[in-house]
């Protein structure tokens, strides 16, 4: 199967865009993040396209971007938190080498902050993210084919540890 070499998911403030640069920094290959392509597409932010176009309309330039990221780029990917929500992306995931970058509570909201422009955390920041891993941790988990713990570690180190567990898995 061509694509991704290793395919990022988790909760916003998993740190997919900054693990995934370090692993491709670390394996000397690409990295691409499926929320900035949607960015690139659309010509705007995401909590523009959220608040004139809605929910709807941004999961539908997500799913084609994720869908074009596999198809073309042979890297690292990072998808956008909510990404795996969608039956057609999870599908797609099926077969790859797909890590769940798990992250608490507590951390997700020290990382992503409390004054959030996030579309998805609008009013109550903490417990949104709660409401969300609570949501999404079973679909992440579901489509991984190995699960980090990402709680207290730098993005150097988590993307050392994908290295070995990864290297263990194909040893």
């Amino acid at each position: 199967m061509t694509g991704p070499r290793v395919v990022l998911v988790g909760s916003m403030g998993a740190g997919k865009t900054t693990v995934g640069e370090a692993l491709a920094q670390r394996w000397g290959v690409g990295f691409r993040d499926t929320d900035e392509d949607v960015v690139a597409t659309a010509g705007r932010p995401i909590a523009d396209i959220f608040v004139t176009d809605g929910e709807e309309h941004f999961r539908a330039l997500e799913r084609a971007a994720v869908a074009a990221a596999l198809a073309e780029h042979d890297g690292v990917l990072a998808l956008g938190g909510g990404a795996v929500v969608d039956p057609g992306t999870r599908a797609a995931l099926a077969g790859r080498t797909v890590v769940f970058l798990q992250v608490g509570l507590a951390e997700a909201v020290q990382r992503v902050g409390l004054g959030s422009s996030r579309p998805m955390l609008l009013g109550n920041v903490r417990g949104r993210i709660k409401t969300l891993l609570d949501e999404r941790t079973p679909v992440y988990t579901e489509v991984a084919s190995l699960v980090v713990d990402t709680d207290g570690i730098g993005p150097a180190e988590v993307a050392a540890l994908i290295d070995a567990r990864l290297e263990q898995a194909r040893a």
